[in-house]
């Protein structure tokens, strides 16, 4: 599920940083936090997926002048059907029933409110002093916390305080609890100081502030001279604002994680190995024939890299870190060139010995073009990030080049979306240089089919040695959505074996199916030829946000049990990666000669699609229902009849979003 933050016309580019900075460092464990733009908000069905919506700071107009009318219909509907909200400043002005804001002062603001879930008014500023887009009116506000509404959290509070508003009369709204109050005297007349309330909508949730709970003083850097002595002072009760935003959000029945520690762990080296000859050898030297490096460091359009060989120390505790962005660091790369393989103590997370073992096993020893040069990274910005945004050691990379990672902290999938991926995660990105041909257009462009079939493939077909034989994950029951995802039946609705294959997506409202792999591919035209990186991700054993794989096999073998047939061992992301590789390479073989359609009825036979009934949603709110008949082999495209007149539609996945739960082909927005 998504907990989607506004980042639209309005809020601040400061606001929205600590926005999602505080939500991820509480929810990502259980949450993709992700911004989300006006549009998106206006025209896509966000509201299934999202388990709250957050409103940051900036200014209240323009949100208005974007989202009402059919924007906060959408709103309203969703929270009072369940879900939640927060508003923090601004989004609390423009959340409450009535505005006002400098009333009678050059920055006035005042008027009646769409939204309306705080009942009353909200008034600012509580602090004389605001200027926009400056800190010369901010301070570190005194907040008494009500523990009776939030009976973990501490007494009193120090938090960022930048134009925030008080929540008027609070007392004479039975429905209203004020879960702090100032603590100070501010500038606005009123008995109640209410600084945050909450209020049940319907049957969901919603919390309102003033000041700025989310604010980390971390964050803060090069501010003005008059504003040092308020971050210090931030720094100094921090402890305390973190668990006292926990437990908002846990008022708001979300999963946060215990420790309020920021815990975004460091990346660490990467490890380039293989057990075939010469392999890693040949490619250091390429890269230090063929690219500029000074000092000892290569500078990509990304990335900055060290690459060493075993000769060197690896030990880079003593290196400067970037205390703020962990991402922005020198990348070490260790090439192993004597063809040993890292031991379990240098990698205890990924047992690379055990992955070209099962290769090996799964090759007959002969050498594929996949996978057999591995990078492995413990913790890593993005495997794809690494790859194709740092297009000069990318071209000196061989075909089939394979990255995986136990750690992503800044992980990406379509429509730019980052997230952290813990570990639990088997995070993959593969290398494909395709030459410039009359064919590589369709090849560019149905790739991303074919990976999505072979891990599928390789999860269906996990622990066998020989092609089309199962030894019992077969019965997994696991499905792609086009293009590429792939969902797994929930293991509450996984009590038979034939439920395999039953492709109904929803028993009743309640939805039977959740994602459990995505993927993504960019592509670049280099010297001649594209260079393709597939990114992949798949949920081997981590049971949060959504399910895993394993969760899912203990169901399978609940039902082996009951047949009398023993129980199968857990998948295990070095064997599954070996599994993927082997298959791509399998698959590419044929691919590169025939394209996607000698792959067509296995792609079908594993899709959700068949004949599936949904509703086309065209321009103008126009729609017209269709029946699934296929994908154009060529490209891709999703091909629709429409039930009325027989005609035939294309549909390409770039353009469109599929949900599957409603049956619903909608365009996408940005």
């Amino acid at each position: 599920m998504n907990v989607l933050v506004y980042s639209g016309p309005g809020t601040t580019t400061e606001s929205v940083k600590h926005c999602l900075e505080s939500l991820r460092l509480h929810l990502s464990k259980y949450y993709a936090v992700l911004p989300v733009s006006d549009t998106v908000l206006l025209t896509e069905p966000w509201m299934r997926k999202t388990s709250m919506l957050v409103i940051p700071g900036g200014a209240d107009l323009p949100y208005c002048q974007l989202l009402n009318g059919e924007g906060n219909r959408r709103i309203k509907k969703y929270v009072k059907d369940g879900g939640k909200f927060m508003g923090f400043c601004a989004g609390g002005y423009y959340s409450a029933e009535r505005c006002e804001f400098d009333v009678g002062g050059p920055l006035e603001v005042s008027g009646s409110r769409e939204l309306a879930f705080y009942p009353g008014t909200c008034r600012g500023c509580a602090f004389k002093g605001f200027k926009y887009e400056l800190h010369l009116g901010a301070r570190a506000s005194k907040l008494l916390v009500n523990t009776h509404w939030l009976t973990r959290a501490p007494e009193q509070v120090y938090t960022y305080y930048n134009g925030g508003g008080i929540f008027l009369d609070s007392s004479k709204f039975k429905d209203v609890e004020v879960l702090a109050r100032y603590d100070e005297k501010t500038d606005i007349d009123d008995q109640d100081q209410a600084a945050i309330i909450y209020r049940k909508i319907g049957k969901g949730g919603v919390i309102l502030t003033g000041p700025h709970p989310e604010f980390s003083p971390r964050l803060f850097k090069d501010v003005e001279k008059e504003f040092e002595h308020v971050v210090d002072q931030l720094k100094l009760h921090d402890k305390d604002r973190r668990a006292f935003m926990r437990e908002l959000l846990r008022k708001l029945d979300l999963r946060v994680s215990e420790d309020i520690e920021d815990t975004t762990p460091k990346v660490t080296p990467m490890y380039i190995a293989s057990p075939f000859s010469g392999k890693v050898h040949n490619l250091l030297t390429t890269l230090h024939e063929s690219l500029e490096v000074e000092n000892g460091v290569f500078k990509d359009d990304n990335d900055s890299f060290i690459f060493q060989d075993e000769s060197h120390p690896q030990n880079h505790d003593s290196e400067p870190q970037e205390e703020d962005d962990p991402t922005k660091g020198i990348k070490h790369i260790n090439f192993i060139t004597s063809g040993n393989i890292p031991t379990g103590k240098m990698t205890p997370y990924f047992n690379l010995q055990k992955y070209f073992d099962s290769l090996r096993k799964l090759s007959k020893d002969t050498v594929t073009e996949f996978g057999s040069v591995l990078g492995y990274c413990e913790v890593i910005t993005s495997t794809n990030t690494i790859l194709e945004k740092n297009p000069h050691w990318l071209q000196y990379l061989p075909n089939g080049f394979t990255l995986t990672a136990s750690t992503q902290i800044s992980g990406r999938g379509r429509g730019g979306n980052v997230w952290i991926n813990p570990r639990g995660v088997l995070a993959t990105s593969i290398l494909f240089k395709i030459p410039k041909s009359e064919l590589a257009s369709s090849s560019v462009v149905t790739l991303q089919y074919l990976c999505g079939l072979a891990l599928i493939e390789a999860i269906l077909g996990y622990g066998s040695t020989v092609s089309g034989e199962g030894v019992g994950y077969e019965d997994m029951p696991v499905r792609l959505k086009w293009p590429n995802d792939i969902f797994t039946l929930k293991p509450e609705y996984f009590d038979d074996l034939k439920q395999k294959e039953d492709t109904t997506t929803v028993d009743g409202n309640d939805e039977k199916y959740v994602k459990i792999s995505g993927a993504l591919i960019n592509s670049q035209f280099i010297d001649g030829q594209f260079n393709l990186v597939w990114g992949g991700g798949v949920n081997v054993s981590n049971d949060a946000p959504t399910t895993s794989l394993n969760l899912v096999l203990q169901k399978l073998n609940d039902l082996r049990r009951s047949e009398g047939q023993p129980a199968l061992r857990p998948y295990e992301p070095e064997i599954l990666l070996a599994k993927l590789v082997f298959t791509i390479d399998q698959f590419y073989s044929v691919f590169k000669k025939s394209g996607l359609r000698p792959f067509l009825p296995l792609y079908y036979k594993r899709w959700f699609h068949s004949d599936q009934r949904v509703v086309v949603s065209g321009d103008h709110g126009k729609s017209r229902t269709c029946t699934i008949k296929g994908i154009t082999p060529e490209y891709g495209l999703l091909i629709a009849e429409d039930e009325n007149n027989h005609e035939i539609l294309h549909l390409q996945p770039d353009g469109n979003s599929f949900d599957i739960f409603k049956g619903l082909v909608y365009k996408k927005s940005t």
